[in-house]
């Protein structure tokens, strides 16, 4: 089940590979992800000393939850994913072909958070513009398509 989707992730890249993470969270931010205080817009995902990190990811905090910590909103949260999966990552893609890693969605997987990225490669403008007149034909094609069979 679906919790937040980073819908500006598909509009500036292209979308390569994708990962399943685990994400450590504290107590009171589970609570909020449930409650659906959370959003993926600005956050990215990167690598340090053979460990993976999401960075800008804003779970807000509840007030009813929170009463003995003081929550950070943007607190930097560790990913968990295999050592093979963290390799592959890291060193055939991000640091040679000039890959970038960027978080897709949250969702729930058996009662926890899981956070899907992904390989991706930046658009130029050229190929946003191109990407839409592609969709606008497809739209128009399909409204085409569909006059002509009545």
């Amino acid at each position: 089940m679906k919790i937040v989707d980073n819908k500006k992730a598909f509009l500036d890249y292209f979308i390569e590979d994708r990962f399943e993470a685990g994400v450590m969270l504290h107590g009171w931010e589970v609570k909020a992800i449930r409650a659906g205080r959370v959003q993926l817009k600005e956050a990215y995902v990167i690598s340090s000393n053979g460990e993976i990190f999401l960075f800008g990811a804003h779970v807000s905090a509840l007030q009813s939850a929170s009463s003995h910590v003081h929550p950070e909103a943007l607190r930097t949260r560790k990913l968990l994913l295999h050592a093979a999966e963290i390799n592959k990552l890291i060193i055939s893609k991000v640091e040679q072909s000039g890959f970038t890693m960027v978080p897709i969605d949250l969702h729930w997987v058996q009662g926890r958070v899981k956070c899907q990225i992904a390989l991706a490669k930046g658009k130029k403008q050229y190929d946003k513009r191109n990407v839409e007149k592609d969709r606008d034909w497809q739209r128009e094609h399909q409204q085409i398509m569909k006059v002509n069979r009545c």
